[in-house]
């Protein structure tokens, strides 16, 4: 089992090219439901059947476990099933029948409109002491706000992904995949007055082209992008306590509300399918209001 977990380990990180934690994740994954195998009995992948991987379903259920977080382990499995049988490890395809419970889809709290603008004015408003971990503040909110793109993909952001002549940026998502994320003045403005000196005063050996650095001269992390997110909404009188997801969801809401199509705002959050820029994105009461007034012979 060892051994086939090695190679179904080295099949996604070069074949299909995933990232070190999706891998990471996905192998957490199947170490779980192995090692139910064997205690049930299966010395090797290739006796595991369906009754095993449902008998490992009922476990963590039956521990507490959220129906998301089973959800994502099952699918895990089942591509791992898919790709033994595929490969000629496994007979048959185990999972290809295993059937996972459906996930609740809850939406997380967004910032209104003005909400959303009076978190990046008293943002500005702190900066402007010329601090440039408070400039960084600034550019960073900005930016998150005005694209909607992944935490993720903000620490990822290089100096030369950044169009200034187009205001675009140049964005590596899920899968590696790569699109265009257009923002306005604001954040262009806010970026440039990064770069203008801020950054430099910042940088330190070893920075490379890391867009935004932390308090240390380095790339900055994920975990101190959420925990600026959460102090500066703090700031913002009655605001959710939101984190950048949050902040995302708030974007492509805020972009359906002023009129753009579903489409489009899955191209920019940069969504493989549609269905899951519906969960990500709400209609407001007011727009609905306002659509069947335009829309309906009888309002």
């Amino acid at each position: 089992m060892a051994r086939v977990l090695g190679d179904y380990e080295r099949h996604l990180a070069v074949e299909r090219d995933l990232s070190e934690h999706t891998v990471r994740a996905y192998l957490g994954d199947l170490e779980s439901m192995l090692e139910h195998a064997h205690r049930l009995g299966h010395e090797d992948v290739t006796t595991i059947d369906l009754r095993a991987l449902r008998s490992w379903l009922a476990k963590l259920q039956s521990m507490g476990m959220a129906r998301t977080t089973i959800a994502r382990r099952a699918t895990a499995v089942r591509v791992f099933t898919t790709w033994l049988a595929r490969t000629g490890r496994a007979p048959l395809d185990a999972g290809q029948r295993l059937a996972s419970p459906k996930a609740h889809r809850t939406l997380p709290e967004v910032l209104r409109a003005d909400e959303a603008i009076s978190l990046v004015e008293q943002a500005s408003e702190l900066a402007d002491d010329d601090s440039p971990l408070g400039i960084r503040d600034v550019a960073i909110l900005e930016l998150m706000y005005a694209t909607g793109i992944r935490v993720g993909e903000l620490v990822g952001l290089d100096i030369d992904d950044i169009d200034f002549d187009r205001n675009v940026i140049r964005v590596l998502g899920k899968g590696r995949k790569e699109r265009t994320v257009p923002f306005g003045q604001p954040a262009a403005a806010a970026l440039k007055r990064w770069l203008a000196g801020a950054r430099a005063t910042v940088r330190r050996d070893g920075a490379g082209p890391a867009l935004f650095l932390g308090a240390r001269g380095q790339r900055i992390n994920q975990r101190a992008v959420r925990t600026l997110v959460h102090q500066r909404i703090a700031d913002v009188d009655g605001a959710p306590d939101i984190g950048p997801h949050g902040l995302r969801h708030s974007a492509a809401t805020h972009l359906l509300e002023g009129g753009a199509d579903l489409r489009t705002v899955q191209e920019l959050l940069g969504h493989a399918s549609m269905a899951t820029t519906q969960v990500y994105t709400h209609v407001s009461s007011e727009r609905l209001r306002s659509a069947y007034k335009q829309a309906h012979p009888r309002a």
